[in-house]
């Protein structure tokens, strides 16, 4: 069933399901924000600030050893599928840019400060891909959300290089 927002109030016709009014202004909310996020060159995967941290520790590099917290939601179905605070959880430690963690949060975390929180969005293709993580309820082509936090930032002995 279609139907048109009345353009002076933009508001749906009173006889709109309450599911379509909810679609639409979610939709119109997603765009109004959408100014907000950031591309990453190189992948499809953009972020947004959402505080800006101190920088001791300068910023995160391909080869650093990387402590944060992390929170990931999966965006067809707003599930949390694991959070760093919930508990009996700590913060996680990887080494970045270097493909020991997912595309989108490997990339997506290159260039945050100690103290930063950052929110990536993260295609499928990108995360988990075509078979999801079942085990984690992450479906199928599953896009994800998730918010980071850099809790320390110990730099990289040797310094990587894409150039070979």
């Amino acid at each position: 069933q279609a139907f048109v927002l009345c353009c002076s109030c933009l508001q749906p016709p009173p006889v709109a399901p309450l599911v379509m009014r909810f679609s639409v202004w979610a939709a119109l909310a997603a765009l109004a924000a959408a100014g907000d996020w950031q591309a990453i060159n190189g992948v499809k995967t953009t972020f947004q600030t959402i505080s800006d941290g101190a920088g001791q520790g300068g910023l995160v590099e391909k080869g650093d050893t990387v402590t944060v917290h992390a929170k990931g939601t999966v965006q067809q179905t707003g599930k949390t599928f694991w959070s760093t605070k919930d508990p009996g959880q700590r913060p996680f430690t990887y080494t970045a840019g270097v493909g020991g963690v997912i595309t989108g949060w490997d990339q997506g975390c290159l260039g945050m400060k100690q103290g930063e929180v950052r929110q990536l969005s993260i295609p499928a293709a990108e995360g988990y891909g075509e078979r999801g993580f079942p085990a984690w309820g992450i479906p199928a082509g599953g896009d994800l959300t998730f918010e980071i936090e850099v809790l320390d930032i110990k730099k990289a002995k040797v310094q990587y290089s894409d150039a070979l």
